[in-house]
């Protein structure tokens, strides 16, 4: 009795470096740990596994994730596609080891990809693997190779892949100590929520650098007993003087959506936490109108302030419109 081979072939599944793609289920898998990617940054990597080391343009993208032409503002919409994937799989447009971008033209995925298509067993009961199969039906597609070996062979990228995969265990509790936090392991909040909160942090730094600024002379009559009083005076006005413009720009960024805002903030953010470091003992500016003890219980409230900004920004605070 032979296979039936005219139905229709099972969705399959890819590998490429530590990570997998599993077409049937929609999830992608970082060394068999799930790594969150929303519907259409997943068909936009399928689309590009299908075709690894060949050029997709913005417009088949586009035809492909909104095939009844319905969204205005595609090149948006791929851009942060695009931007969405290279997060998922840690990479970067300026030194990308995934997806290249080909200015003006589009897209292509340039790392080699191994796909494996799933069928039924031998006794028609259940999916197995080709690997596991002698007819060798699953194939190997790379960008820069035709030749096709089959997933049982025994190559050192074989070997080395089982390898990577058993730490995942142990790489799983390092991640669980990690101080930053992952968009994975935050909560999940409406957008006006996080929107508005992100928006008064950005107020508050500016209220804190022009209200300085404005009390130049009661500031100097603070600084006056410390040791370094003419240097802690010069890097207040120094400091404020260039954050007001940095701040203005992150604020003015959020609120009109500026496009990969959360990648664009994140590369900032270890020099802007520094300068909030700082400025979270602005409280002691204000020791002619408060004591000591509010004004120290005011200091450790903004030690946490850089991070709260970091994780509202992953959990959504500024996304372009088309990504709500």
């Amino acid at each position: 009795m032979t296979e039936d081979t005219n139905g229709p072939r099972p969705a399959p599944r890819y590998r490429f470096g530590i990570f997998e793609v599993d077409a049937a289920t929609g999830e992608l898998r970082r060394q068999g740990l799930r790594v969150k990617l929303n519907t259409q940054p997943f068909q936009l990597l399928l689309l590009l596994l299908d075709r690894p080391g060949e050029l997709l343009t913005r417009e088949e993208i586009s035809r492909e994730l909104w095939p009844d032409g319905t969204f205005v503002d595609y090149e948006h919409g791929v851009h942060s596609a695009v931007n969405r994937i290279r997060e998922a799989l840690g990479d970067t447009a300026a030194n990308p080891r995934y997806l290249e971008t080909l200015a003006r033209r589009g897209y292509r995925f340039i790392a080699p990809v191994e796909r494996v298509e799933l069928q039924k067993d031998w006794s028609g009961k259940g999916p197995l693997a080709d690997e596991n199969r002698s007819s060798g039906e699953g194939s190997t597609t790379a960008a820069s190779e035709s030749r096709a070996p089959t997933p049982q062979t025994d190559t050192p990228e074989a070997d080395t892949a089982e390898k990577e995969v058993k730490p995942s265990a142990k790489r799983g509790r390092k991640a669980r100590i990690r101080i930053l936090t992952t968009p994975e392991e935050l909560p999940k909040t409406s957008y006006a929520v996080v929107q508005t909160l992100f928006i008064l942090f950005q107020l508050m730094y500016l209220g804190f650098y022009v209200g300085a600024l404005a009390n130049l002379a009661e500031i100097a009559d603070l600084f006056s007993p410390l040791p370094n009083a003419a240097v802690a005076y010069r890097t207040l006005i120094i400091t404020a003087a260039i954050l007001i413009p940095v701040r203005a720009f992150v604020l003015c960024a959020a609120l009109f959506h500026a496009p990969d805002f959360r990648g664009n903030f994140r590369k900032i953010w270890p020099i802007l936490i520094l300068f909030d470091e700082l400025w979270s003992l602005a409280p002691f500016l204000l020791l002619h109108h408060i004591n000591f003890g509010l004004a120290l219980a005011s200091t450790t409230l903004l030690v946490y302030s850089p991070f709260a900004q970091r994780s509202l920004v992953l959990m959504g605070a500024g996304r372009p419109k088309a990504d709500k």
